[in-house]
């Protein structure tokens, strides 16, 4: 990592540390998550809430050697006096795809999905898992607790990549999405447009990418960017957003200028949609493992409130700093 990149890094810690939101940790037998748990508190970065056991927790603590604060909440399912209400709802929303009521309290009382109806129910301002849980296990608990926006919601993914010379861009959908239509495209890319607006504080400049410039190739994959497009300017005429574009002519001036000489981005764009999750996906770990950028994600987007997925592989770093991601997501 270089010097510049640091900055941005340290520009998100900064600034979700000013809003002091509650984040619910519910792998908290994890060493990784308790110490970044440690290193959250220390730091003020937010105030992290771990779900489970409380006794479990401190023995998993204390078998790696890490020393809790006692000011470190814990959220026990188990002695919960809101876990019953957690399983009625539940149960009340899922019966009619066949959840029995003890199955609606056994997932209720797990600390991934009591975490997320704490979230529901505004007791924390975001969730962060999947250093123990899949992606699959994260986004369906999400998806029954907290659910998608009520106003175009629409589960995808996006992430922030920060470059060497430290400017921040944001590609979508590299994580969920396979292959959308053109309206699900269009909700993809003003998602983006917002979270990276709320990650940098920068005005978005959304690009809708493709293997053509402006009709310098005919294929119904190009005719579904271009609909997306202008389905994206329909729903929200505020934000800057051109396409069909070739990567070079969104992202370099000059060329931007030759192929794309009309379009309002004149390659400055820094928020980057992609046809589909081939291209999306092949394009975040090229940039990140050719191009020595860093990247934040998946950051999930189309909930009503923020659940962030980590890779199993993730860092004690990677937690302290999806926390803070999370945490900046969570403002209105």
């Amino acid at each position: 990592m270089t010097d510049l990149q640091q900055k941005p890094l340290t520009d998100i810690l900064e600034k979700a540390s000013a809003l002091k939101k509650r984040i619910a940790l519910p792998e908290a037998t994890d060493p990784r998550v308790l110490k970044a748990v440690a290193e959250l508190h220390e730091r003020q970065i937010c105030v992290p809430v771990l779900t489970g056991d409380a006794g479990e927790i401190s023995k998993a603590a204390k078998a790696h050697g890490i020393t809790l604060s006692s000011g470190i909440e814990i959220a026990e399912p188990g002695s919960s006096d809101h876990t019953a209400a957690f399983a009625s709802k539940l149960y009340e929303a899922r019966k009619h795809k066949g959840l029995t009521e003890e199955a609606a309290a056994e997932l209720a009382g797990q600390p991934l999905w009591f975490a997320n109806f704490m979230l529901d129910a505004g007791l924390t301002d975001g969730t962060l898992a999947g250093s123990v849980h899949t992606t699959g296990d994260v986004i369906r608990s999400a998806l029954q607790t907290v659910g998608v926006r009520e106003k175009g919601g629409m589960l995808s993914s996006c992430f922030l990549m920060i470059l060497q010379d430290g400017s921040r861009v944001t590609y979508a959908d590299c994580g969920v999405i396979p292959y959308p239509d053109e309206p699900t495209l269009a909700g993809i890319a003003v998602d983006a447009a917002l979270s990276h607006q709320k990650l940098t504080g920068e005005e978005p400049k959304v690009a809708m990418l493709s293997f053509s410039t402006k009709g310098s190739a005919r294929h119904e994959r190009v005719a579904l960017v271009t609909e997306a497009t202008r389905l994206a300017k329909d729903r929200r005429p505020d934000l800057l957003i051109d396409g069909e574009l070739q990567f070079d002519a969104a992202f370099v001036a000059d060329i931007g200028l030759r192929k794309a000489p009309e379009s309002p981005l004149k390659g400055a764009a820094n928020v980057f949609i992609f046809p589909n999750l081939d291209a999306g996906n092949i394009a975040y770990k090229i940039t990140e493992r050719v191009g020595g950028a860093v990247a934040l994600g998946p950051i999930l987007q189309g909930l009503a409130k923020p659940v962030n997925d980590l890779s199993r592989g993730c860092s004690v770093n990677d937690i302290v700093l999806m926390s803070a991601v999370t945490a900046l997501l969570s403002e209105a």
